[in-house]
């Protein structure tokens, strides 16, 4: 795929209609992946991450669902897509998920080896050795003997069990691979070795993928841009490494100085005063002002606009004009 576009989102706004009010979960988010790049999407628990996940899947529950917007996919609009659609042309075929706590969501009645070939199986009526073989080649991928395909869920470490749950997800080459926090839960050793099998797939194959986590410290090494959500916006997005390197957002800036870093004294680590706000309700302007210690006059009454600052795309009012 080389340096082709393989996922072209505009405007993506999901919404969870409830009866305390309409949820703005994701309010027009954009963004590309190109094959063979990772995006790393961060931010706090609540503002949206999850929710832009689902919504690629075209999975977004009731009482939630995408009111306007494009998803592009490798030419497919998932936005068209009816339910029998998406299940048969879209899901772990174009694009599949690596579910946050996926490691306890395995039958715990049904081998490895039967709930790896299921998707195999169904989407694709390849059964017998051929899938067998096919399971044992992304086993190897994320360094796992054949040998668990036998086995139960409950015979498995919480490791293994993520690592079949990646090797999955990956058996039928979808463009787009995403994974919502796929080391949380696991201990320090488990996910560094995660971490190294993701960085090692990631060379080996020409798909995209996208990383969601809260912890921007593990996105440092893995991902090619970034994606700083807050509130059901994307507030900044570029190369990962100008990112870490020089910050725009005032949030941006608040995470990156709240990672401990072994190389760099600090005095002491920054953190972000309040909570994100209520979605049925979010605040006028800017959605983080009530939080920034930059806040000024237009930040309570204007939304901002995304500004293109030495490449990468902020949503501030620091960086028009009337805000410099």
């Amino acid at each position: 795929m080389g340096d082709k576009t393989i996922l072209d989102v505009k405007d993506l706004s999901t919404h969870y209609f409830t009866s305390k009010g309409v949820v703005k979960a994701l309010d027009d988010v954009s963004f590309q992946l190109k094959g063979g790049k990772s995006l790393g999407v961060a931010g706090e628990s609540g503002c949206g991450k999850s929710t832009m996940a689902y919504s690629l899947l075209k999975m977004v529950q009731p009482p939630g669902r995408i009111v306007k917007g494009s998803i592009n996919l490798d030419g497919m609009e998932v936005t068209k897509l009816d339910e029998n659609s998406a299940r048969k042309k879209l899901r772990w075929q174009k694009v599949s998920m690596v579910f946050q706590g996926a490691m306890d969501i395995m039958t715990p009645v049904y081998t490895v080896g039967h709930q790896m070939k299921e998707p195999l199986r169904y989407l694709m009526d390849i059964t017998g050795d051929e899938a067998e073989e096919i399971c044992k080649k992304y086993l190897d991928m994320v360094d796992l003997d054949f040998e668990l395909f036998n086995r139960y869920p409950h015979e498995l470490s919480g490791g293994q069990k993520q690592r079949i749950i990646i090797a999955t997800a990956l058996l039928l080459e979808p463009d787009v691979v995403i994974l919502d926090e796929p080391t949380t839960a696991l201990d320090v050793v488990v996910e560094a070795r995660i971490m190294n099998d993701l960085k090692i797939l990631k060379k080996q194959l020409d798909n995209g993928m996208i990383f969601i986590t809260h912890d921007l410290s593990i996105l440092a090494e893995i991902s090619d841009d970034l994606a700083v959500m807050y509130a059901g916006w994307i507030v900044e997005l570029g190369d990962s490494k100008k990112i870490y390197r020089d910050p725009k957002h005032p949030y941006t800036k608040k995470l990156i100085a709240a990672i401990p870093r072994l190389h760099v004294d600090i005095d002491r680590l920054e953190y972000i005063p309040g909570a994100p706000p209520e979605l049925t309700n979010p605040p006028k302007g800017c959605r983080f002002h009530p939080r920034c210690e930059h806040a000024f006059g237009r930040c309570n009454k204007e939304e901002p606009e995304e500004h293109d600052v030495d490449g990468i795309l902020v949503k501030c009012h620091l960086y028009d004009e009337r805000g410099n």
